[in-house]
């Protein structure tokens, strides 16, 4: 690969670059060995739609995020480019007990500050790797390749020093291509064995990644947990006393089982978080993998970008990522923005390192958990203070067999042993309170999401969005290829004064209109027709519509390849979203005419027409009525679905000399009508549920296109996106109301026809001043503005281009409105698999402090030892997280209005149900605490260890049972889809079998005494009637209005200055409604 040599793709050619719109460009790609160091393979140069975006004239005087910071909680940050002071805010408002482990996966605002005083000295250093490397793989290239002779050194000097003069040395473009052995018009062969021997001489289109973490990492980070250093230092005092005074055979086992119960917690939780990694990593393969268009034995075709090889010509089109440096072999109207890369290897860099994110609902569950952990903190320290008071004043047995305290005569060493204990009971209520895997818990479900959101043809760029989906209030959809299969045909025609039946039957045309007319189709078009041999269908490329209409020129006899060669094209303008037409200028090879030739949309190219071409090829000036004719055509075709397409030409008068040619602006009129299509694209056949589903789930669905309003009318009403009531409404209507007028009538707005990416970011910002939670779907370049400022922004994978999938949050892989619903489904999903961990958790909260607390007060000792609330911790913690955070999503959760985004994550009906759980498990166990040996009829020296025994694994199996509750907030059937769980049934499986493991062979670890089946009976059955007790409960009716509240979000009023905002902009102002 020439190192570098993309960023002087402009330079070398010394064009003038900054122009509104390109045509398909190719580029021969000269990818670099191994290379290493620099921008590879996610090159950040984009091909742009135009110079300064029409939409900079959407000026906003606000905060970032809309948010009045003053008025926020701590725990509550924007889900969209939060600001670093509330980034800052929450982090320190945090109670934590593991910052490694809890803040991996956010946004390291030192970390950045560094990375970027480091980022140029690491940009030099992989420039100087990637030239060595590139200077090898030369070396290598030449033995590999023996017909391909090219200097690996002139190309660096070529690249790094600006070298024009070597480029003229090595015979400018067409020499490398030769060199190379590559064809511009064929491209390389499509060879296995060809295209392997290019990788081995001269590398792959890829950069050097960081190494994944290893599994020893998340080891590391999982130790640095205070509470788990405590009891490891408590384990180990404790060993060293126990085995000085109860030797070295009975004085080893409590520090021992300390010591492994928290090496069990530490691995669980390394294992757990690097299995979680791991399937980040792969997400972000997925992401890096960009589609690209080559063309390889003379036919095009789409490979991934890490396929690129040495002589490649890569084709180009407006949006699309430069993949590699190479040179530009043709193009016209091309504008390159480099921004993004400054200095060489700085995009690389930036991809190579590890950037974290936080979203909403992990900074939210971070004050949860902080309000938990400090009232566990109080409950330790308060069971610390008793137990220490307790001790010394005689009413509780110190550790091992001490006994009580005596002045005098207790021992030093039983004093300080009992102490220790004290401390570790202590230290463990801490650990079970700070409910850490709280926050980890979204980490975890978002990357589940995610993974399982790619077989439902979505990939979530942005971890937050996941979350956002689910608040979703309004889609802002496309018509092409979202609410429509992209399968255009031509289905009508007018040509040459009258409609075709056949639309292929030309045959009373003169033959130089017929010509003229395919000489239109062949040149002013993206696509391409590739007849591999005799007798084969040929193979059409390019956007649904050049298919379409290259389609029906092939049906109108066309010769593609044939037509191509008769004429040369001087100048091209493509397709523009705002005037919606594109242009070619071509100059015939036969007789030197040049003809400039128009297509877009037929009102716009009828309205620069003033002439019509009859049959006999006269053209004669358009009369009043032809006009009237030719609208209501227009009018017909668009009422039936079609999208009306217009070709048009023109004989300029005026052209200028060869080396004048990039400056020429191609007349736009008056043209020469040719014909009108109508192209249909039927709608797809599972949108008109979806748009049901998404209106059921109280979210609003609006369209947005820049097709024929009497077009978007009947597409919308096809899929019920318009009903009664609703308006459908033109660009340039919504643009010029006042704000006032704007907000008044958007609710009922729900078809934008002939709108330009500036009425789309206009509505969006509308939308979201008044409240709603906007998704808007996009594929150009020019609606990268509306992405970004949606709340979720939503890119196609297939028709969309690479600057909108970078501006966007979700990638929807088929393009289709369904995945988008499915989308929301899973944002829905998210939500409520987080409650119900919550609701989980915080039941073994409540239980677990409420049973010490109680017991240290009134007993002056807890039921529960250190091991065994460890061992409680791993079950609603890491176990508890796999298990309620992985549940898939039901069709259920669209029959429920949006989620809010301030929602409290602890609903009323969760506060029922924790609170009836936790009554239940406190008020058995304390019964079991102080009259378990009456009630359980216990009698003998091991009376004490069984009722405690009995406690702990009652206490247990109430969490098990409770666990399945959990599943179900409201639903009454909680069994509904549970053996269809398998990572659920497993883990609630192993979790009874470690338990039983736990109290039959590990006595002397968990301090407890085997069972009999009895008791395990009985401890089964107390766990069991968490079960009724969850149904019987639910018929309890609760208020809808949130017990506990936080601030509504508060907008700030934005200000906008909208181009011709309230000024007519010419064009007729329409709408239309149905009644």
């Amino acid at each position: 690969m020439l190192p570098s040599l993309r960023q002087r793709l402009f330079t070398l050619q010394e064009r003038k670059l900054f122009k509104p719109e390109q045509s398909a460009v190719p580029l021969i790609e000269a990818t670099r060995g191994s290379l290493s160091g620099d921008h590879g393979a996610e090159k950040k140069d984009s091909v742009s739609s135009s110079s300064p975006l029409e939409a900079s004239n959407l000026k906003e005087e606000s905060s970032e995020d809309g948010y009045d910071s003053t008025d926020e909680g701590v725990f509550f940050i924007p889900s969209k480019n939060p600001p670093p002071t509330s980034l800052q805010r929450w982090k320190k408002a945090t109670l934590v007990l593991n910052a490694a482990r809890r803040f991996r996966y956010t946004v390291d605002l030192a970390a950045e500050l560094r990375s970027e005083r480091l980022r140029r000295l690491r940009a030099t250093a992989h420039a100087i790797r990637a030239i060595n490397l590139f200077l090898k793989a030369g070396a290598l290239a030449i033995h590999a390749l023996e017909d391909v002779k090219v200097d690996p050194q002139k190309l660096v000097h070529l690249v790094q020093e600006h070298q024009t003069g070597v480029l003229e040395e090595l015979g400018g473009v067409k020499g490398i291509t030769h060199l190379l052995k590559t064809s511009a018009e064929k491209g390389i062969n499509d060879d296995v064995l060809e295209l392997e021997e290019r990788r081995k001489g001269f590398g792959i289109n890829d950069y050097p990644r960081q190494p994944a973490k290893s599994f020893w990492v998340y080891v590391r980070d999982a130790c640095k947990d205070l509470t788990l250093i405590i009891l490891m230092f408590c384990g180990v005092i404790s060993l060293g006393l126990k085995m000085k005074t109860h030797g070295v055979k009975e004085g080893w086992y409590d520090g021992v089982s300390i010591a492994v119960a928290v090496l069990i917690v530490i691995l669980v939780t390394s294992i757990t978080d690097y299995r979680q990694s791991l399937q980040f990593s792969v997400l972000n393969e997925e992401k890096r993998n960009i589609p690209v268009e080559v063309i390889r034995g003379g036919r095009r075709k789409q490979i991934s970008i890490f396929e690129l090889v040495v002589g490649d010509i890569v084709f180009l089109k407006i949006g699309d990522q430069v993949p590699a440096d190479g040179l530009l072999v043709d193009g016209h109207s091309l504008y390159i923005n480099q921004s993004s890369l400054t200095e060489w290897g700085q995009l690389m860099a930036a991809i190579g390192e590890d950037n974290g994110e936080e979203t909403p609902l992990q900074v939210r569950l971070n004050g949860v958990a902080t309000l938990v952990g400090k009232v566990g903190l109080s409950v330790a320290g308060f069971v610390f203070g008793i137990s220490i008071i307790f001790y010394f004043v005689g009413h509780m047995d110190g550790a091992g067999d001490s006994g009580r305290f005596k002045a005098g005569r207790t021992s030093g060493g039983d004093i300080f042993n009992t102490l220790v204990e004290i401390i570790e009971v202590a230290v463990t209520i801490v650990v079970v309170a700070v409910p850490e895997g709280l926050p980890l818990a979204v980490t975890l479900n978002l990357a589940y999401a995610m993974k399982k959101m790619i077989a439902d043809k979505a990939l979530v760029r942005r971890l937050s969005a996941c979350e956002t989906m689910g608040s979703t209030t309004t889609i802002c959809s496309d018509k092409t290829g979202t609410l429509t299969l992209n399968q255009m045909a031509v289905t009508k025609a007018w040509v040459g004064g009258g409609m075709r039946d056949p639309v292929a039957d030309l045959g009373s045309l003169d033959r130089e209109y017929q010509k003229l007319m395919i000489e239109g189709i062949a040149q002013n078009s993206t696509g391409s027709v590739f007849i591999a041999s005799e007798g084969e269908e040929p193979e059409v490329t390019g956007s649904p519509t050049e298919k379409a209409a290259l389609v029906w020129g092939l049906q109108l006899g066309m010769d593609y390849a044939h037509v191509r060669r008769q004429s040369t094209i001087l100048q091209v303008e493509s397709f523009n979203s705002i005037k919606k037409r594109a242009g070619v200028a071509v100059r015939r090879v036969d007789n030197g005419k040049v003809h400039v030739h128009w297509k877009g949309a037929a009102e716009m190219i009828l309205e620069n027409s003033d002439k019509l071409l009859h049959p006999d090829n006269s053209a004669m000036q358009m009369t009043p009525d032809e006009r009237d004719h030719l609208a209501k055509v227009i009018d017909g075709m668009a009422a039936e679905s079609l999208r009306c397409i217009a070709f048009a030409y023109t004989e300029p008068t005026e052209v200028p000399s060869d080396d004048m040619l990039e400056e020429w602006k191609i007349p736009e009129g008056p043209l020469t009508l040719l014909a009108i299509i109508g192209i249909k694209d039927p709608c797809r056949p599972e949108v008109p549920e979806a748009v049901r589903r998404c209106q059921a789930a109280g979210i609003k669905v609006r369209m947005i296109t820049g097709d024929n309003i009497m077009t978007a009318r009947a597409i919308a009403a096809e899929c019920g996106i318009l009903k009664e009531g609703d308006l459908a409404i033109e660009g340039v209507t919504f643009r010029n109301y006042s704000d006032e007028m704007r907000a008044a009538q958007l609710p009922q707005i729900a078809v934008m026809a002939r709108s330009s990416p500036t009425d789309k970011l206009l509505m969006v910002r509308t939308l979201k001043e008044l409240g709603e939670v906007v998704a808007v779907t996009g594929d150009g370049t020019n609606d990268a503005p509306a992405l970004r400022e949606a709340d979720i922004g939503l890119a196609m994978g297939i028709q969309g281009t690479e600057v909108a999938k970078e501006s966007s949050d979700i990638i929807i892989m088929d393009d289709n409105f369904a995945s988008v619903v499915r989308v929301v489904r899973w944002g829905r999903s998210v939500f409520l698999n987080i409650q119900k961990f919550i609701q989980f958790q915080l039941t073994v909260n409540v239980a677990a402090l409420t049973i010490n607390f109680v017991a240290a007060v009134s007993a002056g000792h807890v039921p529960l030892t250190a091991v065994q609330l460890l061992w409680v911790n791993l079950i609603m913690d890491t176990l508890g997280a796999l298990a309620l955070a992985t549940e898939r999503p039901s069709d259920t959760l669209l029959d429920k209005p949006p989620i809010g985004l301030k929602d409290p994550l602890i609903s009323n009906i969760m506060w029922r149900n924790i609170l009836s759980q936790a009554m239940y498990q406190v008020t058995v166990l304390l019964v079991l605490q102080f009259k378990g040996t009456s009630i359980l009829r216990l009698d003998g020296a091991d009376a004490e260890d069984v009722n405690r025994t009995v406690i702990f694994n009652a206490f247990v199996f109430c969490q098990v049972f409770n666990e399945v509750n959990a599943r179900k907030l409201e639903e009454k059937n909680v069994f509904r889809g549970l053996l269809t769980n398998w990572l659920f049934l497993g883990i609630v499986g192993a979790t009874v079998v470690l338990q039983a493991i736990i109290v039959q062979f590990l006595n002397k670890f968990a301090s407890t005494v085997k069972l009999s089946w009895q008791y395990w009976l009985i401890s089964i059955a107390i766990g069991f009637v968490s079960w009724p007790i969850a149904f019987l409960v639910k018929f309890i009716p609760v208020p809808k209005k949130a017990i506990f509240t936080t601030k509504k979000r508060r907008i700030k009023k934005r200000k906008r200055i909208a181009a011709g905002g309230g000024v007519s902009v010419g064009g007729e102002a329409s709408s239309h409604t149905i009644s």
